[in-house]
């Protein structure tokens, strides 16, 4: 994988890029979280297409700002993002927040996008969960107990590898690292529910949701489903909340299996 950096407004943005194909793919991230995240499911999509994966701005080794972080602004940070790597044709996989922000991009911009995939995406529940509650902790005091503590309650699993945890506290210990969380975090609070957007979504979208997800349940997919006029729902079993880090093998190819 190459690592690189670009200025958008004065604001140094890190990415990942892999794969020579003239079709992109831009995987986008959730709360917390970094390019990295990715990881194990990257190398699969690289032999189709040329995969980009942004740290957002306010999160990973991406510049944090003091500005608002709302849905709204990091949909149009996507759009920003995109224009200044010069792609205007490609899919999307976004996850959690990252799913929501996908979800805001494909609302505004139908004519860039081929096809959308939400993997337990945010949007629609208001309230919050105990595995939620424990990231939450996690982040404004990050340790390995509590991280390990959370990313356990988020997985279903009690083996979590350590470079999840080390990653995940590195990074919140950086500079307005916990500020860029919590306004996030008040950002999704305040934000109107999606559904409305969703009905005007056009490009083909498949909802992946972890069977066992206690951060955002399964119980929300439905919502996005009956919303959105040309999707395909999938329930990945023996799942949690990433289900791209639990069983990335079966995830990469259910994904490929739909983009092509």
């Amino acid at each position: 994988m190459v690592e690189k950096s670009i200025k958008i407004n004065d604001n140094n943005i890190r990415y990942i890029i892999e794969g020579k194909s003239k079709q992109n793919l831009l995987l986008i991230h959730g709360l917390g979280a970094s390019s990295e995240r990715w990881e194990n499911v990257i190398p699969h999509f690289a032999k189709n297409y040329r995969v980009i994966v942004p740290d957002l701005i306010g999160f990973g080794l991406s510049d944090k700002p003091m500005v608002d972080y709302t849905t709204d602004y990091l949909a149009d940070f996507i759009s920003e993002f995109l224009n200044e790597i010069g792609v205007d044709s490609l899919s999307i996989i976004g996850s959690s927040l990252g799913g929501q922000i996908a979800a805001e991009f494909a609302y505004n911009n139908s004519e860039k996008l081929k096809k959308l995939v939400l993997v337990s995406p945010s949007g629609i529940m208001k309230h919050t969960t105990p595995a939620l509650d424990a990231y939450i902790m996690a982040a404004l005091y990050p340790s390995v107990d509590s991280a390990s503590h959370a990313f356990q309650m988020m997985s279903g699993r009690r083996n979590i590898d350590e470079k999840i945890i080390n990653g995940f506290i590195q990074r919140m210990k950086l500079p307005n690292a916990k500020m860029a969380f919590m306004s996030t975090l008040l950002g999704l609070k305040d934000a109107e529910i999606i559904s409305n957007k969703l009905i005007s979504i056009k490009s083909p979208t498949m909802i992946v949701w972890g069977e066992n997800d206690p951060v955002i349940p399964i119980k929300y997919a439905e919502s996005f489903v009956s919303a959105i006029n040309d999707c395909r729902f999938v329930k990945m079993l023996d799942c949690g909340h990433t289900p791209y880090v639990d069983n990335s093998d079966a995830f990469s190819n259910i994904v490929l299996e739909f983009l092509e």
